[in-house]
């Protein structure tokens, strides 16, 4: 795997950008991990992005990605922001970042998109993306319908440009295979939960502890917008209205605010815990640092 390379860290692992959970602190600490850390946009305005990166710097002087949600109404300033902001890379999801791609590039900033077809892959590649993230249904939070194993090498044969595997990456053995297929890099977020330095209640970690092969549920299916999260009161009880024909008003009233809930507040009830599938491989809370290594040994043992 060469991304690591051409980001200039150490692994040639990047770490997702998780929504109210990716702040400027957990970045820059995968970043001094060893990986690449992403300030995650989701949340936040372009004040509010502008103020993330100057603490990010003020911490670590490693290179930083950060990640912009293109459905989010502030989108045009924070694209400007970032373009201002030394970011080694951006990724963005939930859209086509075409009108910003020039101006990113012309500031030195990697423009990688999370993608989840072989269709949007090839059409951001005549957009002149520098690279893309191919994110397997797996995933914690938004999905596509296509699992990694098979939309990773499906992506890899039809651009020219590197192409990194994200979606139920949590050991060695997945990171490789990820590689076998065509991968530069990976992705990986759902492991970094169980982390010392990741900003999430105990409570949420927890969870992610407790999970087992099945303890994920994808709601939103039928309104088109699926979302990958732990079961709990909460996801069981949204995808029974949901399946009993609810609309969408009324499933808003299970999921608004709640993803703070559980970040923040520590409602694994009525909170949305998002996590991948490989949930079920995290069994301990450790340093970012131990985790990364720990990727990388399995992977270079699988190798031999």
């Amino acid at each position: 795997m060469k991304i690591n390379e051409m980001l200039n860290i150490e692994f040639p692992i990047l770490q997702g950008g998780m929504a109210q959970v990716a702040t400027a602190e957990f970045a820059a600490a995968v970043s001094e991990a060893g990986g690449l850390g992403i300030i995650g946009s989701g949340a936040m305005t372009a004040q509010v992005l502008e103020e993330e990166i100057k603490k990010l710097k003020a911490i670590t002087s490693k290179p930083f990605g950060i990640n912009l949600m293109l459905m989010n109404p502030d989108a045009d300033n924070m694209a400007k922001v970032i373009s201002e902001s030394g970011a080694a890379l951006v990724t963005t999801g939930a859209g086509n970042p075409g009108k910003y791609v020039e101006m990113w590039k012309g500031k030195g900033i990697k423009v990688f998109p999370v993608v989840s077809s072989v269709a949007l892959a090839k059409r951001l590649e005549k957009a002149g993306v520098d690279g893309l993230i191919a994110e397997g249904s797996e995933s914690g939070g938004h999905i596509g319908e296509i699992t990694t194993m098979v939309l990773v090498p499906q992506i890899v044969d039809a651009v020219n440009i590197p192409v990194i595997a994200a979606g139920g990456i949590a050991c060695g053995r997945q990171m490789t295979a990820a590689e076998i297929l065509g991968a530069e890099g990976i992705q990986i977020g759902t492991i970094l939960l169980a982390s010392d330095e990741c900003p999430i209640h105990d409570n949420y970690k927890t969870e992610v502890l407790r999970a087992k092969d099945r303890s994920t549920i994808v709601t939103g299916l039928k309104a088109g917008a699926p979302v990958r999260v732990l079961k709990n009161a909460m996801a069981k009880e949204y995808v029974k209205r949901e399946n009993a024909g609810a609309d969408l008003m009324e499933l808003e009233k299970y999921t608004l605010g709640a993803l703070r809930k559980a970040v923040r507040d520590g409602d694994v009830t009525h909170g949305s815990l998002m996590a991948g599938q490989c949930a079920s491989f995290v069994n301990s809370i450790r340093p970012l640092r131990d985790i990364l290594e720990t990727l990388m040994k399995e992977y270079e043992s699988c190798k031999r």
